[in-house]
């Protein structure tokens, strides 16, 4: 299988999102866009638990202001 690397996902910051989550329907705090098209919304807690894959696999990140995502540069455990 060949993989792709994809360069870092842009971040943005971003007052509020009106989405939510597509696991659990809480607020969203975090919205991907897929290199192909498409998104998705999660909430703090799924943000948090998938940031590995996030940063694998999404384009565009958007953060709500104040969410302290594990997977922002400089916060990663």
């Amino acid at each position: 299988m060949t993989q792709t690397l994809l360069p870092p996902p842009r971040l943005a910051i971003v007052p509020s999102l009106s989405g939510r989550c597509d696991r659990c329907d809480a607020a969203a705090k975090l919205e991907l866009t897929l290199p192909a098209g498409g998104g998705l919304n999660f909430c703090g807690h799924h943000a948090n638990r998938h940031a590995d894959d996030i940063l694998r696999t999404a384009a565009h990140v958007a953060l709500v202001e104040g969410f302290e995502w594990r997977g922002t540069p400089g916060t990663r455990r």
